[in-house]
């Protein structure tokens, strides 16, 4: 028969090798190797006791089940400090702190030029106009008759406007908008009796080189108001407020005679160039002159005012037309309205 090893270099094996397990595996394998009911060290030390000479079983028994109880105890102890170490660990490298405030969700937000428009038409609002939507595909007799355009005129060209595809009696009529003058005149068309005073939001699409300052597609708002004793003044007021709210008092503003077909007399207002600020050198975005052309204005001719229904005699008006994108332009300091429909975010996230 084999001699068993004694109680005591039995302990010192057991709890070095306890001591050497770093994780759940290695403690179960402790645990099979010393414990294991088919072949484990400490199972086969008690099963030996009935082979002891009897004078000899109490007293070793007596030591193998202390033994048996002190690992067992070692077992557990070890068992817990592994328990703490994994939940410190989580609780520092995987905690969660809920009195923390919740991360920020990204949000989106408005384009500049929607954004731009909305400020302006705020402006046009608190100065009483009301806000008139209408389509972008628009029949000719709007977009050029009802102006004042006609059929000979060089805008109606299909190299300037952009014409759909659709003959009625071998001619097209139908076209994107070329500006939204057109929902003004629909507006005439269906107010019997003035007054009107209305601002006029909307894309419009030109067949247009683009650089700078110019787009084939634009947003624009135009403006029309149409009631007894209208005059110029009137006209001036409605800008130079606008541009106040929108630019600030300290912009410089300019206005000069132009012609447009559907006002008499018409101009054009200007605003210092953001850029050069009028200092004669080269300037890609005013060219050189120090002014930015903004808007067209006028009053409105008299034929439209017939053409309404009312009385040119008594009822006179004027209108506006604005481009949005130059707004915002002029608002920021941008130097290239290309930038706006590049859909570039690190551009677009700025405002």
């Amino acid at each position: 028969m084999s001699v068993e090893p004694s109680l005591e270099g039995l302990r010192e094996e057991a709890l070095a090798a306890l001591a050497s397990a770093s994780n759940e595996a290695g403690l179960e394998q402790w645990r099979i190797t010393f414990f294991g009911r088919q072949e484990g060290r400490m199972t086969a030390l008690l099963r030996s006791i009935k082979d002891r000479p009897v004078d000899e079983r109490a007293s070793f028994g007596a030591n193998a089940n202390r033994l048996k109880q002190e690992l067992e105890g070692a077992l557990e102890a070890k068992q817990q400090d592994l328990k703490d170490a994994a939940l410190k660990a989580l609780s520092t490298d995987s905690a969660i702190d809920v009195t923390l405030p919740g991360r920020p969700q990204v949000l989106g937000r408005l384009h500049p030029v929607t954004q731009t428009m909305r400020d302006c038409l705020k402006a046009f609002g608190d100065m009483g106009f009301r806000v008139a939507e209408g389509p972008e595909v628009e029949w000719d007799r709007y977009n050029f008759d009802g102006v004042r355009i006609p059929e000979d005129h060089p805008a109606r060209d299909m190299w300037d406007t952009i014409w759909v595809n659709t003959l009625i009696e071998g001619k097209r009529h139908m076209l994107l908008r070329t500006h939204t003058s057109p929902n003004q005149v629909r507006v005439l068309e269906r107010t019997p009796a003035p007054p009107v005073r209305v601002v006029v939001p909307g894309k419009c699409y030109r067949q247009e080189a683009t650089d700078a300052t110019h787009e084939w597609m634009l947003t624009q708002i135009e403006g029309l108001a149409v009631d007894e004793g209208v005059r110029m003044t009137d006209l001036k007021g409605v800008l130079y407020e606008w541009s106040r709210q929108m630019f600030g008092s300290d912009r410089k503003i300019i206005f000069h005679h132009s012609y447009f077909p559907f006002v008499e007399p018409g101009v054009e207002m200007a605003i210092d160039c953001f850029i050069c600020r009028g200092d004669g050198r080269a300037c890609h975005t005013c060219h050189g002159t120090g002014w930015i052309e903004i808007l067209g204005a006028g009053m409105v001719h008299p034929e439209i005012i017939e053409t309404a229904g009312y009385d040119s005699s008594r009822v006179t008006g004027f209108a506006f037309g604005l481009g949005v994108e130059r707004v915002a332009l002029l608002r920021w300091g941008i130097e290239d309205i290309r930038n706006f429909y590049a859909n570039d975010v690190r551009f677009l996230q700025q405002f």
